[in-house]
This record gives structure tokens, C-alpha cells and sequence, in this order.
């Protein structure tokens, strides 16, 4: 069976992350977690890339948490656990410290691991189908402070508290009451509405490259 893996694409201006591990929704192993952090700095360190879009493969998930059916082999012990967890800090402080503003496009799952990097991404713009859920305390994993004051930032203490405690799926439209996403839109405009997002802030934030006196419309 072929391993899942993180894709990065260049189009111009426009940087794009691909989460593609389509038959386990996305799910990320710890190659998946250290091909993102890279991913990230060869976007960093290219002047051309303007804004990175992070997406999954396929129409059912953005990233569905991580591939639990590895843990046996990746983490089995305290030395491999504490090295998958420095790969999923690697790339979460890669989105965090990003050097290109970053949006999350979510259509589908958002799971878990799939919310770290969510949350993690400047922006996050969901369809209407798409559900958000961190099930820690179902699966028996602990989530560190840094990454927790993240989302805790993000929606406040209440809903962080309800996220983790209850470990049960919210909506989109929930996700969007709770200041979690910035957009929800149906599965049909998401690849547009997205892509107007990109062209203008490619304009406003970059306007003194422009090769001409043409506005930002």
C-alpha cells in the first residue's frame, strides 16, 4: 500500500501545501509531519511564493488527526514517542513562524492533528460540510501547553475547554460561531472563494513589486 505524503505545488505567486493520504482521510504519519515542516521552508526561502494555501486530497478531509494505525510502529517507546512529538512541534512552529501568510482550506474532516494545523495557519476557510473535533481524551494522548494556548488564542478558554472535554464533532457553522474559522462557504465556491482571498492579498501586501499602477480591486 503507498504511504501518504505531503505535496508541495508552485503556481506564480501561490504556494500549495496537499495533504494527500486520501484513503485514510489524510491522515498524517510522522514522514507526513516532517515532509510538512520541509515543505514549509522551501516555501520560506522562496522570494516568488506570496501566500501558501494548505489543503487535503480529495473532497471527504482535510487532515483527519494523525495515522493511528502507526503508532505501534512510531510510537512505541518513550524515545520514539518524544521524536514524533519533535516532528509535529517542527511543523507546527513552521506554519506558526511562517515568513508567507498561510490559509487553512478545509473541506471535510478536520480532525485531531488536522486542527493543529488549522489553527496553526493564519487564516482558515471551511466549506459547509466540513466538521472539526480533537478526541484526546477518547484515544488516552496529551496535548502540551504551546499547542493548546494556540487554539485557546484563537476561540477562548470556554470553547477550548468544550473542544477537548467533550471530544465531539462541531460543525462548520459551529466552527464559525466560536471565531474557529474565519469563512464558511458551500463546497461548491470554496476553490473560488479561496482563490479571490489569495489574488487580493497577494495585491495589498505586495503592491510595491507590482510591475504597474494598476489598484487592487
Amino acid at each position: 500500500m503507498s504511504e501518504g505524503k505531503v505535496v508541495a505545488e508552485k503556481k506564480k505567486n501561490l504556494g500549495r501545501i496537499i495533504f494527500d493520504n486520501a484513503k485514510k482521510h489524510n491522515a498524517m504519519s510522522k514522514a507526513m509531519w516532517d515532509q510538512l515542516a520541509e515543505k514549509m521552508q522551501f516555501f520560506d526561502s522562496d522570494d516568488e511564493i506570496r501566500v501558501v494555501v494548505l489543503e487535503g486530497a480529495g473532497e471527504k478531509s482535510f487532515v483527519s488527526g494523525a495515522d493511528i494505525s502507526k503508532f505501534e510502529s512510531e510510537r512505541s517507546n518513550i524515545d520514539s514517542i518524544k521524536e514524533y512529538g519533535f516532528s509535529v512541534n517542527r511543523a507546527y512552529q513552521s506554519l506558526q513562524h511562517a515568513l508567507k501568510p498561510t490559509i487553512a482550506k478545509i473541506d471535510g474532516y478536520c480532525y485531531g492533528g488536522g486542527m493543529g494545523i488549522a489553527v496553526c495557519a493564519d487564516l482558515r476557510i471551511c466549506s459547509e460540510n466540513s466538521s472539526f473535533c480533537i478526541p484526546a481524551a477518547k484515544l488516552g494522548v496529551g496535548y502540551g501547553h504551546e499547542n493548546t494556548k494556540v487554539l485557546m488564542d484563537l476561540v477562548g478558554p470556554a470553547f477550548t475547554k468544550e473542544i477537548f472535554y467533550t471530544g465531539r464533532r462541531f460543525s462548520a457553522e459551529e466552527a464559525n460561531n466560536m471565531g474557529l474559522v474565519n469563512s464558511v462557504q458551500t463546497q461548491a465556491d470554496l476553490d473560488e472563494y479561496v482563490a479571490g482571498y489569495v489574488e487580493v492579498m497577494v495585491c495589498l501586501l505586495y503592491t510595491s513589486d507590482a510591475a504597474d499602477d494598476t489598484p487592487c480591486v
